[in-house]
């Protein structure tokens, strides 16, 4: 039986527009991002400083006195930064307008309260160099991947997984500033300090592999644990997504090479400590991905050299799969 229903014609162009669409909005954003908060030309007594403003209060420093050198770099700050805030609107409402026609098509998607945080994370350039998108999140880019729909699979979640990428140091909080910028109630969970909450109980939770642990700045919230099964989904090739939530607002995924991340499910599933509720949806959603990746992905080769690169803990869920399929 098919697990993965196509999409129509009209489906993939709304997805095609949208991708274009966000990465004109997003590389505005960026942009944004990267120039400082404002430069101001300020007086202190007889004199003339430019100020580089950190916050809405006024807060910055003087970058020195004002001259010819200053006055340039006023005018090239403030017409640079209205440059991309036309590229931005510009952008934007074309954005907003594919992204309503996207979620009314009844595409794949995310809960509302993932896309802020996916969109602020793009933003700050975080996604796919330091953050991957795991957990049941993931499947609506693995969805569009596979240019379908999953058929009778778990797919969206009330709470977000994140997993720390990052092969470089960071010597700031890039996680904690981030979620504090979407939703300035996150707090970390006192009782499980690799999770944040906010006011409205919505969870994330950081993941790390081991070999990663140490590129996490030491300030930097929330604290992951380290867990070894996590170096299970570095390797590969990761899928990139722009897919709609149910606000009918865009967001972009960056997740695991889907074979790898199936057969984290299906150890997921065979994990005795796990809740049983979410142990029946690992399972479900693990033997569905592969199966999606066999029918819809042939750019992901399930084959020999695949095969080859498995550690031993994944060999009987890859054959166990492979036999259910009678090959």
């Amino acid at each position: 039986m098919a697990i993965i229903r196509p999409f129509t014609a009209e489906q993939e162009r709304s997805l095609i527009n949208m991708r274009q669409r966000y990465d004109a909005w997003i590389d505005a954003e960026r942009a944004l991002f990267a120039l400082p908060y404002d430069l101001r030309r300020k007086k202190v007594g007889s004199y003339q400083y430019l100020y580089e403003i950190h916050d809405r209060s006024g807060n910055g420093r003087s970058l020195g006195a004002w001259d010819e050198e200053k006055q340039q770099q006023f005018d090239s700050y403030h017409a640079a930064k209205e440059a991309a805030k036309l590229r931005r609107d510009g952008a934007k409402a074309a954005l907003g307008e594919t992204s309503r026609i996207a979620r009314a098509l009844r595409l794949p998607v995310l809960s509302s309260d993932a896309g802020p945080i996916l969109r602020e994370a793009d933003r700050r350039g975080l996604l796919g160099t330091h953050l991957l998108v795991v957990g049941t999140n993931a499947m609506a880019a693995y969805a569009i991947e596979a240019a379908g729909t999953f058929i009778g699979v778990p797919d969206e979640t009330e709470d977000f997984d994140l997993a720390w990428a990052a092969e470089e140091a960071a010597n700031e909080a890039m996680v904690w500033d981030m979620l504090k910028a979407v939703d300035p109630t996150f707090t970390v969970n006192s009782e499980r300090d690799f999770q944040a909450r906010n006011a409205k109980a919505y969870e994330v939770e950081l993941l790390v592999a081991p070999s990663l642990a140490a590129t996490l700045a030491r300030t930097d919230r929330p604290k992951p644990v380290p867990l070894p099964e996590q170096e299970w989904l570095l390797p590969g090739r990761r899928v990139d997504q722009v897919v709609p939530c149910r606000d009918a607002t865009p967001a972009r995924i960056v997740a695991p090479d889907p074979r790898w991340f199936a057969l984290h499910k299906l150890w997921l599933g065979a994990q005795a400590k796990r809740n049983p509720l979410k142990r029946r949806k690992d399972v479900a959603q693990g033997n569905a991905l592969l199966d999606a990746v066999a029918e819809a992905m042939p750019h992901y080769a399930i084959d020999a050299a695949f095969e080859a690169e498995l550690p031993p803990e994944l060999e009987p869920y890859f054959a166990a799969w492979k036999s259910g399929r009678g090959s």
